[in-house]
This record gives C-alpha cells, structure tokens and sequence, in this order.
C-alpha cells in the first residue's frame, strides 16, 4: 500500500503542474496511468477501468479549484464563458458516466485511445481560426458543454483537452482560453464523480475502500499534491512558451496512447 501511495502522489504532482499549466485537469495522464496502477494491484478486469475513470474525475475536481483560482487571480479566466458553458457540462458529463458504467470495459480502453490521437492531431495542427468567429451565446455554448461533457465522462477528463481547443477556435486568448478551461473542469469533474459514485454504488467485484467507482486510497494521494502543484503550473502557464510545451505534451501522448492500445488489443 505504502508503494501505491507514493506513485498515487507522483500522479498528483503531474497532474496538478499539467492542470495548471495547460487548462487540463490532468485526467488525460492519470487514467492511463491508474490503468497501470491498478492492474499492477490485481483490480478485477470488469471495473478496472470504471474505477480509473471515476477516480480521475475526484481528483479533477480538487485540481480544477486550485488551478482556477490562481489563473483568476492573474485575470486569466473569462467567467461569462464559464456561466453559459456549464448547465450542458452538467447534464452531459452526468449523462456519459451512465452510459460509462454499461458500456464493455474494452470499448472505453479503446475509446480513450481514440480520443488521445484525436486530441494528438489538434495539438500538432496548429491551424488557426476565422478573425471573425467568436464565443456564441447561452444556447451555443449549453451544446458546446454537453458534448465535452458526454466525452470527459467517458474518459476521464476534465475537459480541458477539448475546451481549450474549442476557446482557441473561438479567437479566446491562449492564455485566457488555458484559465477559463480549468474553471471548466470544476462542474465537469462535479457531476462526473457524482455519476461515478451513484453508477457503482451495488457494484459487484470493487476492492476494499472504494467509494462507487472511486478509489479512496489513489484519490487521497493524487489530490493532497496536486493541490499544491496546480498554482506552480499556473504561474508557469504566465512565463513558458505554452505552444511549444503542447506540442511536447502531445509526444508523451503518443507514448501513452500507443501503450494503451497495445494493453487493450
């Protein structure tokens, strides 16, 4: 146990910098990574995967408040954007762990290797939008929500991934699009770990100190860290050639993707 906490708060160290520094809520490294952790912990094969899901999303939803808040207080994240996005993030997000939790374990494996070289592809496109698009309205933005919301609850996400690219599409400033996308990942997180939680309440087959289909134990280590990391990336996200950094984060991807591929195949 003493082992899988210390790899649980290296998770929390990454994911807290990654949420921070890039508008992700580092979901996009600690399900793979939970994969790993939990198959090494001998998980049984039919939950493994819920139960990696559900606990990023609690972790997501500790980092999000951290990294939000010192992204607002560098006036990095445009708020109206965050009010007209979230009632679809709820009812997306909540609606995705549903049909998580039915879903064959396999299909989400592979649906989140999938969505890691789509969200590959947008990071190393670099196209550029229309001088004349801009965020739409309430309506617009509740569609926008409930789609990012439906796919971060099927893999584990806090959106971010998907958010920024959506913001930057937009003509939203890179820095204010990174800021405004962790505010984001809060509602996200919020009703994804509800879903989890409500989905594997009677589940068969969870290991000891579970909570649904979170697990307590790699929560505790990966949110009492990252608490602490999210503002250093944060105030990293300020000074750093961010363009330059998504690029690299997208080649650990790549890594991390084609690992996943092969463990599902």
């Amino acid at each position: 146990m003493l082992i899988s906490l210390v790899v649980y708060c290296l998770l929390g160290a990454i994911a807290g910098v990654l949420a921070g520094l890039l508008g992700v809520g580092g979901g996009i490294v600690i399900v793979p990574m939970l994969v790993f952790a939990f198959g090494w912990q001998n998980f049984p094969p039919d939950v493994l995967m819920l139960m990696a899901l559900g606990t990023s999303m609690g972790s997501i939803m500790f980092t999000s408040i951290s990294s939000s808040l010192a992204h607002s207080r560098n006036k990095g994240v445009q708020w109206d954007a965050v009010r007209n996005i979230t009632p679809g993030i709820l009812i997306g997000t909540f609606c995705g762990s549903f049909l998580a939790s039915h879903v064959p374990a396999r299909f989400l494996q592979l649906f989140f290797v999938a969505f890691l070289f789509f969200v590959i592809t947008q990071m190393l496109s670099g196209k550029k939008p229309k001088p004349s698009r801009h965020l739409p309205g309430l309506g617009g933005m509740s569609v926008a929500g409930g789609i990012i919301g439906v796919v971060s609850s099927l893999v584990g996400i806090g959106g971010g991934t998907l958010s920024v690219p959506f913001l930057l599409w937009n003509n939203l400033d890179m820095r204010k699009a990174i800021g405004t996308s962790a505010a984001i990942g809060f509602p996200i997180a919020l009703a994804g770990c509800f879903g989890y939680i409500v989905n594997g309440w009677n589940a068969a087959n969870l290991p000891p100190y579970s909570f649904g289909y979170i697990y307590l134990p790699s929560l505790f280590g990966i949110v009492v860290v990252s608490m602490f990391t999210a503002p250093l990336g944060a105030r990293l996200a300020q000074t750093l050639p961010v363009p330059k950094l998504k690029k690299c984060f997208a080649l650990l991807l790549i890594v991390i993707g084609i690992r996943m591929l092969l463990k599902a195949l």
